[in-house]
């Protein structure tokens, strides 16, 4: 029965979308790595931190359209515009995550999600939980930290 339900999702990933979930479920290292339950539920987490992303900025979009910088006072001012100048950078660094968001929904339904993209090696069920857009093992990412420290460095 498992491997129908894996031939099915390999025809038409975009199945993925429609496998409901028990509320609580939470994929297990047990499980076969990468069923369709963990590409289900990975699935669900990444479209749903995408569209909290999008929510936040329409609401400081709408918060920038209703404040007027007019205040009185130049200290006001300015510091009104310091904080809408982080607030923007915010959402510009946002504006980035959701594009590696987007790439990691495209490795998941082309079946590459949760692997290394270096190694080839299973990403870590952890590290995924905890990052879903990870492209590398733990192990992998250290190394390209210490080798671009070291390009920095020259």
């Amino acid at each position: 029965m498992a491997t129908a339900l894996v031939d099915i999702y390999d025809e038409d990933p975009e199945q993925f979308d429609r496998l409901i979930l028990p509320p609580n479920y939470r994929p297990f290292s047990g499980e076969e790595f990468m069923c369709a339950k963990q590409r289900a539920y990975f699935l669900r987490k990444l479209k749903d931190w995408k569209e909290a992303i999008i929510e936040e900025s329409r609401a400081t979009m709408a918060q920038l359209q209703a404040d007027s910088f007019r205040e009185a006072d130049l200290a006001d001012r300015a510091s009104s515009e310091t904080d809408w100048g982080l607030e923007l950078r915010t959402r510009d660094r946002q504006r980035k995550l959701i594009a590696k968001i987007d790439a990691a929904v495209r490795r998941l339904y082309a079946g590459e999600y949760g692997y290394c993209e270096v190694t080839g090696d299973p990403i870590s069920l952890g590290r995924l939980e905890a990052r879903p857009i990870a492209t590398m093992t733990l192990e992998a990412q250290e190394r390209h930290e210490r080798v671009e420290k070291v390009s920095r460095d020259d």
